[in-house]
């Protein structure tokens, strides 16, 4: 039996949980634990997971803000998120919110397989001012063709990581994913010695990065 699963993303930590309620488990990360129904509280998790929470949803509204700063005039945005994910479809709502308040149309484009996302695109029905990606395994694993996609339609787009922007995306906003991994391990370090993962409360981002890619927003 293992002494602990370290794991990341929404729906590996349901994964895990469904899989044991015997063995720690600590996620990396996570969008919305309570939301997801990991945890029953971020202060007391209770059973046995805890971890790091990149509070996803709530960042959805300040990525829209951003691409109305970065793109003046927006009146139209694509979202484009996994259907098959349930914080996806959490955050996809968020976005919705935070469009409609500040008066933009948006559209979201579903997908469930990577084979999906070209003809999300070609989905759109008419030009969209900008887009919004929603970040989760399959878009992060597809992301070199939903950049190329995004610039091969001249769409402005927002992301959730350095690491999009540094592969060709516009805008990204959000945790720094490699200090929320080095804080994981000092939450495998207090189980080992003892901690019961239930006492452990889950953590929120305490660093934040904004990337800008200029090369690409000369292209765009």
């Amino acid at each position: 039996m293992y002494d602990v699963i370290v794991t990341s993303g929404t729906p590996s930590v349901v994964a895990a949980k469904q899989a044991t309620t015997v063995i720690p488990v600590v996620f990396a990360v996570a969008g919305d634990p309570i939301a997801s129904n990991l945890v029953t509280s971020l202060s007391r998790p209770g059973g046995n997971i805890t971890g790091l929470s990149t509070v996803a949803t709530d960042l959805a509204g300040k990525r829209v803000e951003l691409l109305r700063e970065a793109v003046p005039g927006v009146q139209r945005l694509a979202i484009l998120a996994n259907a098959s994910n349930p914080l996806s479809v959490l955050e996809t709502g968020e976005v919705e919110a935070a469009a409609q308040k500040v008066g933009i149309k948006s559209i979201t484009l579903g997908i469930r397989h990577a084979q999906d996302i070209v003809p999300a695109f070609g989905g759109l029905g008419g030009p969209a001012d900008a887009l919004y990606v929603v970040a989760d395994p399959l878009t992060n694993t597809n992301r070199p063709q939903i950049h190329l996609l995004a610039m091969t339609a001249k769409v402005p787009a927002i992301y959730n990581a350095r690491e999009h922007s540094e592969a060709g995306g516009l805008i990204a906003y959000g945790p720094n994913f490699a200090d929320l991994y080095r804080r994981a391990a000092s939450f495998v370090d207090r189980i080992l010695r003892g901690t019961n993962p239930g006492d452990i409360p889950v953590e929120q981002p305490t660093k934040f990065d904004l990337v800008i890619n200029l090369k690409t927003r000369l292209l765009a």
